[in-house]
């Protein structure tokens, strides 16, 4: 017996060796998929953002607007507005009286493409403050969230760190955090982009749940998913990796959607969709050079009762207050 305990010695550094090259192999796949989802990444937050520097947004000088503007802005007085436009723009002065009417003041964000929803997020999460049964309602909502988007087929490990910022705001909230400190988070660029991001996760989540309904509002022959998609250009596409989120199979390549990349501007459809993933409802006033001098609000959903008030002009949301 004793002699064979040196064979039995030996055999097991054999063992060892073999599970030392498995465990490398697994940590070498595992490095490769983390590699793919930090492409993934840096294009919806790194490359995504030439695109945003390319638009005007309905505004000029957008690389000077980047700069000089806060994402997200003070509280101010709602006449401000008067001093945007020529003193003999009837028009525009006209609807900003009839605004005036409703409304006290504005909280401007950044014309980026990305408005909408940082001022949809900020202008909430800021109302939860003193709605403690809406935080909670919101809460969990917004926790389950991720598991929702996964199940649809989103990839897990693209989502969390955004969906791990939402909920991070969220709690924030819920120590009761004052106003100045959730807006200097709102305009930590990091942090506010990863908000963004996971809204437009959510948008897109909700129009593909309903693409039934939706697809008939998608013009250009689109599908909704490819209405919702982002596409990695090259170097960053791959078989396993078309598109941030989903798993993207079956999809035309080069196909650039209107929901998931960064900067890319809302209408009606995100709006809708955005207000019935998170039971949330928006009123929009819209103020543009149509014809009589007020504005025009839309609530989404129709009939229910908004928590969000938003002022839309070509282009850009800025948030309104009673």
């Amino acid at each position: 017996m004793a002699a064979e305990e040196p064979q039995q010695q030996k055999q097991e550094p054999l063992g060892s060796d073999s599970e030392g090259v498995n465990c490398l192999a697994y940590d070498e796949a595992i490095m490769a998929q983390q590699d793919r989802i930090q492409q993934e990444v840096f294009w919806l937050l790194g490359v995504g953002y030439s695109i945003c520097l390319l638009q005007d947004d309905g505004f000029p000088a957008p690389l000077q607007i980047a700069v000089q503007n806060p994402l997200v802005s003070e509280r101010l007085e709602l006449s401000v507005l008067y001093k945007e436009y020529a003193e003999d723009d009837n028009i525009y002065q006209q609807k900003i009286k009839d605004l005036h009417k409703k409304y006290s003041y504005i909280r401007k964000t950044r014309p980026d493409g990305n408005c909408f929803y940082r001022a949809f997020g900020f202008s909430h999460l800021e109302a939860l403050l003193d709605d403690s049964k809406e935080l909670q309602r919101f809460k969990a909502v917004s926790a389950k969230s991720k598991d929702d988007l996964v199940s649809q087929g989103f990839t897990e490990f693209t989502i969390e760190d955004f969906h791990n910022t939402f909920m991070d705001l969220i709690e924030q909230v819920e120590k009761q955090t004052s106003v100045a400190e959730l807006l200097a988070s709102f305009n930590d660029q990091s942090t506010s982009d990863y908000l963004v991001v996971y809204l437009r996760l959510l948008t897109s989540g909700y129009l593909q749940r309903e693409s039934k309904f939706f697809e008939h509002f998608i013009e250009g022959g689109r599908t909704v998913k490819e209405f919702c998609q982002q596409v990695l250009p090259p170097p960053y596409l791959s078989h396993s990796t078309l598109r941030v989120g989903s798993t993207g199979a079956g999809e035309r390549s080069g196909i650039s959607g209107e929901v998931e990349p960064m900067c890319k501007e809302s209408d009606h459809i995100h709006i809708i969709a955005l207000a019935q993933a998170l039971s949330v409802s928006i009123q929009v006033e819209y103020m543009d050079r149509g014809e009589g001098g007020t504005t025009n609000p839309h609530v989404f959903p129709e009939g229910s009762e908004p928590k969000v008030y938003l002022l839309y002009r070509p282009g850009h949301y800025d948030i309104l207050y009673k």
